[in-house]
């Protein structure tokens, strides 16, 4: 039986582990190494080159749950103790999704906080679950007397003891480094019996407080591997490039066991021979360097002989030729300076952290086609295919050890606790730990050219430990740089970290930093906190890394939605945040923060976090377009660019433009076309495009694009001209009435207004327009209205508005929005005719403190268009509103929504450059974007006109009509903001999910002068930037609606 006690030692790292290792395979052939994998499939298909040296143990194994060490069943790893009746669970995979204990989502704090009365290296004693696997396998022995047979976990969280045919094999903590164990002596010829006990929590756990759910189990893979008595245990690679990068040496150094001898062959180079110190070494001129942009990959072919020079195994290393150093004071990747264009990802999906290769392959391709050159591996080592297929897609990796202390984190930053209580800090017991740690994962990975920094952890405060890692990770591998985020919270040791590393700076606060210190690169490890309908005016940190070359990029936070699938009632299954397994304390839906969904749909977002990344920059003028080639090595010229002109979403011209602009330049070139001087809004795009295949995308993908809109002033519009032009633009036949012709019935409770073909009626008891009916007949037509609409300056709470206490702040407008009372009299409401139509006027008291006033203006023209003009008049110091326009239910069955504006996504004032103007259309009932967590969603910007109709194509069209007035608010995006929905905000924000939300009970659509922004500095404190607010004041917006 285990010792218990030994869970609450910090200074137990293992027993019996072997050393750690390179993750190189050994096959017994060339013909072996080099077998096909499946046709089906290419990348995405699954089984990597199988090995005979490799046997597999995942499967179904028996499983025994206790609820803590004290309850766990006592000599079952015994060969004679039988488990026939046991539970059956998955490997690889977590206990918490397959029925017992519970996933529990905590960001920063310990998930037994409040629960259990322990210490910093105390592991919890109440409430701990162990589980209890039993696998048994065959074994038929090879014919090699000498061969060691080895038992390897590549994970287990996050602590396991291990039994083999009753004997004890060893223990392992780390959860996401490999653990191999020497079981040779323990294994016999047949049926074998397999035991582990795995932990969930142990000393180690309090150095794993990441931000992810909280499983256990044995969730990675778990083999048998045979080494034969002549092998590589371990070998080191290394490429030292010329400065002039003309060649490069490429050394080859192996750790032997048996007696044999190593050839090596760099394919397409030649032999390398050994030096004096037994180093393998082969001279590469005109090297083939890898980049992420062209990720070229040697093969390094070792052959093993034993003393007959019999071939033992054969192995195949890939090689990346590159350099990565901090140069001039910056860093650099082959001589040029580095911008990261990075993301965060945690290795999560449905499984959790069971994750496989063909995942990983999907996941790499959604960021390269978004632009992406970089992953931090937050906050752990990924598996090692992960590193594997970064050096052959091309990223920069950040590889991040298991290191993580928030919980203890906190306390020290706010001062409720001392420094000298940080963990691990400067307490002599965690350094064991966390120096195994960070071997672990350095031999694991050190021959992946993707990996060009090692990272000692997150949010751990500072200390003489992290620093003694950093000396480590520098002794050990001088090739590559050091990062520490929290030197920026502890300045004592600054050789923690070679570069300023910072998380969630606002951009103001990164240049102040930059103008007083100047030492060190720096890069933000987390910035753009994408949780919710977030990610706003994150172009502000992109741009500020070509200004300044101290400030070389970041790291996105983060790549997918954490969140697991529950099965709820009636067959509403949903992905769930933290809290919805019933599990305490959880941080709710603070998981939720990527730029894809969980099932890695893209976000909204996505399409924003493509423009902002694109190596391209590209700007637009009537005449010409503008390159700036921010790649680092691949010229304008090894894509196809092509430049449209369109008016009023129609393309009129478009034409192929020869590009050649060098890394780090710029050009100017004309377009092929010449913009008309005829009235109306063109629209040019250049968009440059892949000329063929590559291993992320296929011919004509975009890899980059700007636009720009030209418009031609023409004669001023009244609105029934408006009317018939935009008429005339549907396809429509224009209406011919005049005014002469429209009807008013001023009534005793109504003032009708009756045009050919239409109907209003306004209700003076509602105070507002009551009915709008189109089409003709008796009636008027059929009813497009099913409530007043009314002003509304209220939408569903973000998360990021939640965060920094919108909401409560806002509360005002949410009164105004669904208590406006209009107001009653005499001239109540005020009812004129002029040149262009009906006016009715209705006057709404806004019960804010102090009251404010809104001036609603209907002009109904004889086409049956209504035009409606807003005035507000906010109450003295009141704050902005979330935004400023009218509420309108109609029918249920006008579910398509059409509009010409900017998308095809939705977008927001504050992150709209990646959004394109155009004629878009969309279901409504797809418009509510699924975020973790309800909240608002579905806006669109820059929107001219917009039409919400049936299948038969009847329904209510909106067109936006800016001011003339000069000295009037307008939305930056040329038009209106604008939402069609099957829900009204006030629905939206009493519900978590789609399936709590009510029937619909119509599209609720809100034409809008503007939304303010969704902001995206963090999460938890940071608003909007002003530029991105509806302004104090006085404020006015006119758009109109008429039947079609």
């Amino acid at each position: 039986m285990f010792d218990h006690a030994k869970l609450s030692d910090p200074t137990l790292v293992q027993e019996n582990r072997l050393p750690a290792r390179s993750d190189h395979r050994w096959f017994a052939t060339r013909e072996e190494a080099e077998a096909p994998r499946s046709a089906v499939g290419g990348l995405l298909a699954s089984p990597q080159v199988v090995s005979s040296f490799e046997q597999s143990l995942n499967g179904t194994w028996k499983f025994h749950y206790a609820v803590n060490p004290s309850e766990m069943i006592e000599g079952f790893q015994d060969p004679g103790y039988d488990t026939s009746g046991w539970a059956r669970i998955k490997v690889p995979g977590h206990m918490q999704l397959q029925g017992y204990d519970r996933p529990q989502y905590v960001n920063t704090q310990y998930p037994w906080d409040g629960r259990q009365d322990i210490s910093p290296g105390e592991a919890p004693k109440d409430f701990n679950p162990v589980g209890q696997y039993v696998r048994e396998f065959n074994w038929e022995p090879r014919p090699h007397a000498e061969d060691r047979v080895i038992l390897r976990f590549n994970g287990i969280e996050s602590a396991g003891a291990i039994w083999l045919n009753g004997q004890y094999v060893g223990y392992t903590t780390d959860s996401f480094t490999p653990a191999e164990f020497d079981v040779t002596d323990a294994i016999v010829s047949g049926t074998n019996k397999l035991a582990v006990d795995v932990f969930k929590w142990t000393a180690g756990s309090w150095l794993e407080d990441q931000d992810f759910f909280r499983f256990s189990g044995i969730f990675r893979d778990v083999l048998l591997l045979v080494k034969p008595a002549v092998h590589i245990e371990d070998l080191t690679i290394t490429t030292d490039l010329s400065d002039d990068l003309k060649s490069a040496t490429v050394s080859l150094q192996v750790k032997m066991t048996g007696y044999g001898s190593v050839k090596a062959t760099l394919a397409g180079v030649g032999p390398l021979s050994i030096n004096e110190e037994g180093v393998f070494q082969v001279e590469v001129t005109d090297p083939h360097l890898w980049s992420p942009e062209d990720p070229f990959l040697y093969h390094l072919e070792i052959e093993v002989f034993d003393a007959e020079y019999t071939l033992t195994e054969f192995i195949i290393q890939r090689v990346g030729i590159r350099r990565f150093a901090i140069e001039d004071g910056v860093m650099k990747l082959n001589g040029e300076r580095v911008v990261f264009r990075g993301v965060n990802r945690h290795e999560f999906g449905k499984d959790g952290r069971v994750f496989d290769r063909p995942a990983t392959v999907r996941d790499m391709l959604l960021l390269k086609r978004a632009g992406v050159n970089a992953i931090r591996t937050s906050h752990y080592p990924n598996n090692s295919f992960f590193y594997a297929l970064a050096d052959k897609f091309g990223f920069m990796v950040i590889d991040e050890m298991n290191l993580e202390t928030h919980g203890t984190w906190d306390p020290i930053v706010d001062g409720r606790w001392p420094v000298e209580a940080a963990v691990p800090g400067d307490n002599p017991q965690w350094l064991p730990a966390i120096l195994d740690r960070a071997e672990s994962m350095l031999e694991r990975d050190k021959n992946h050219p993707s990996i060009v920094m090692w990272s000692s952890g997150n949010e751990s405060y500072g200390g003489s430990n992290l620093q003694k890692v950093a000396d480590y990770f520098r002794e050990s591998d001088p090739t590559r740089l050091v990062h520490y985020e929290g030197i920026s919270w502890d300045r004592r040791y600054p050789g923690s970290s070679d570069v300023e590393s910072q998380m969630y700076t606002p951009v103001a606060k990164v240049q102040e930093f930059l103008q007083e210190h100047r030492d060190k690169p720096f890069i933000l490890c987390e910035f753009a906190h994408a949780m919710g309908n977030s990610f706003g005016a994150v172009d502000k940190y992109v741009e500020l890394a070509y200004q300044d070359p101290l400030y070389q990029g970041g790291f996105i936070w983060d790549f997918a939605d954490q969140a697991v699938w529950i099965n709820g009632d009636n067959g509403n299954g949903y992905f769930a945040f933290g809290g919805e397994s019933g599990e305490s304390p959880n941080d709710g839906a603070f998981c939720g923060n990527g730029i894809v969904f969980a099932d890695r749909t893209p976000k909204p977002m996505y399409q924003e976090l493509k423009h902002l990344y694109q190596g391209l920059k590209i700007t637009v003028d009537e005449s010409s377009f503008r390159v700036e080639n921010r790649y680092l090595s691949t010229p304008s010229s090894d894509f196809k660019c092509v430049a449209t002109l369109s008016k009023a979403g129609m393309l009129i011209a478009e034409g192929r433009v020869v590009t050649d602009v060098l890394p780090g330049h710029s050009e100017t070139y004309k377009l092929p076309f010449t913009v008309p001087t005829d009235p109306g809004e063109y629209v040019i795009d250049v968009s440059f495009r892949l000329k063929e295949d590559t291993r992320w995308a296929r011919t004509d993908f975009e890899v980059a694009y700007a636009q720009d809109v030209v418009v031609r002033p023409g004669a001023k519009l009244t609105p029934n001209s408006r009317s018939i032009l935009l008429a005339s633009a549907q396809g429509e036949e224009p209406s011919v009435a005049l005014v002469e012709d429209l009807k008013v019935v001023n009534g005793i409770h109504n003032v009708g207004v009756h045009g050919d073909g239409f109907s209003a009626l306004f209700s003076k008891l509602a105070g507002g327009l009551q009915s709008y009916r189109f089409g003709g007949g008796p009636e008027g037509g059929q009813e497009l209205l099913t409530a007043v609409p009314m002003p509304n300056f209220w939408h569903a709470p973000t998360d990021n508005s939640e965060g920094w206490g919108g909401p409560a702040e806002d509360g005002q407008w949410l009164l105004a929005s669904r208590y406006a009372i209009a107001e009653k009299g005499p001239d109540q409401p005020i009812v004129t005719t002029s040149d262009e139509g009906v006016e009715v006027t209705f006057d709404y008291l806004l019960p804010t403190t102090p009251p404010s006033k809104c001036k609603v203006t209907y002009l109904v023209t004889a086409s049956g268009r209504v035009q409606v003009t807003m005035h507000l008049d906010p109450g003295e110091g009141l704050g902005p509103a979330p935004e400023f326009g009218m509420l309108f239910r109609t029918l249920g069955s006008f579910n398509h929504l059409t509009w010409y504006g900017e998308g095809r996504e939705e977008s927001s004032v504050d992150r709209r450059l990646g959004a394109r103007l155009g004629i878009y259309q969309a279901p409504v009932d797809r418009q509510l974007t699924p975020y973790l967590r309800l909240q608002e969603a579905g806006n669109h910007t820059g929107v001219r006109w917009a039409k919400v109709t049936d299948t038969r194509g009847a329904g209510l069209m909106f067109d936006y009509q800016q001011s003339q007035n000069p000295d009037s608010v307008h939305n930056p995006s040329g038009g209106m903001d604008f939402s069609a929905l099957p829900w009204s905000p006030f629905e939206i924000e009493n519900a978590d999910h789609h399936h709590q939300l009510p029937p619909s009970r119509g599209t609720f659509v809100r034409p809008a002068l503007m939304r303010r922004g969704v902001g995206g500095d963090d999460t938890w404190g940071s608003r909007p930037h002003p530029e991105y607010l509806l302004p104090q004041g006085p404020l006015t917006f006119t758009f109109a609606f008429r039947g079609i």
